[in-house]
């Protein structure tokens, strides 16, 4: 599956990774910042997929994004 121009993938996922595909605009907001620096002390990261890979749950990443909203 391709990501539209303007958009980038991130897998989330300790065992099986679920994809989102999020507007590259999003990188810009302070909220995602700090979101993705959360989750980068807990969990680290690294980009074997091509996109932002976060080894965790689904359910922490969409709680701690839940806090931004």
């Amino acid at each position: 599956m391709d990501i539209p121009k303007g958009y980038f993938a991130i897998y989330v996922g300790e065992q099986e990774k679920k994809r989102f595909v999020v507007p590259v605009s999003i990188l810009s907001e302070p909220r995602f910042q700090e979101l993705l620096r959360q989750l980068e002390q807990e969990f680290g990261y690294n980009h074997p997929m091509g996109g932002i890979t976060i080894p965790c749950s689904e359910a922490v990443v969409t709680h701690l994004a839940s806090r931004f909203v």
